[in-house]
């Protein structure tokens, strides 16, 4: 029977030579990692657009359904509309607020939204009520102004969505 060979000792560096990365190698891979990250950065704003566009697309289906809510609301005799009155929120911070319901005896209000969404491109500074661009019911709608009531809202943003329209054309 062979008897069993002893372990190599690991190998010591030769004199004068020391263990790590040189300046080059440390360079090249920096480098690369610039270049990578490079790439990175434009997909990354991409998405960031995209999910604010998703965001805007959203807010204005729940708005323009709050509002959309309130008009049959209003037909339907529950909300009291002046003779002078379209039947749109006032504002829309009434579609937050409530307003009272006629038909009820208790004199419990009709919520239309829970909270009001803000405009994503806005400033953040805002308040989310002053973030979007009103329209009421008797302004063209090439070109919205507000008015006694809120008909529309659209993003007061000039910038371009990624299909090429404008976001306050929405």
């Amino acid at each position: 029977m062979s008897q069993p060979r002893p372990l190599a000792a690991p190998r010591l560096a030769e004199p004068g030579r020391r263990r790590g990365f040189t300046l080059i190698e440390m360079l090249v891979v920096l480098a690369m990692l610039g270049v990578l990250a490079a790439a990175a950065r434009p997909m990354l704003l991409l998405s960031v657009q995209r999910s604010q566009e998703f965001q805007l697309r959203e807010a204005l289906r729940q708005i323009r359904g709050g509002i959309d809510a309130y008009k049959r609301a209003a037909e339907a005799g529950q909300i009291e509309v002046g003779a002078q009155e379209s039947g749109y929120p006032r504002s829309l911070g009434d579609l937050v607020r409530g307003v009272p319901d006629v038909k009820s005896a208790e004199g419990r209000k009709l919520y239309f939204l829970r909270r009001l969404p803000r405009d994503p491109f806005a400033d953040p500074a805002l308040e989310a009520e002053q973030s979007w661009g009103l329209r009421a019911s008797d302004s063209p709608p090439n070109e919205p102004r507000e008015g006694r009531d809120v008909f529309d809202v659209y993003s007061r943003s000039e910038r371009q969505a990624l299909d090429g329209s404008r976001y306050r054309d929405w």
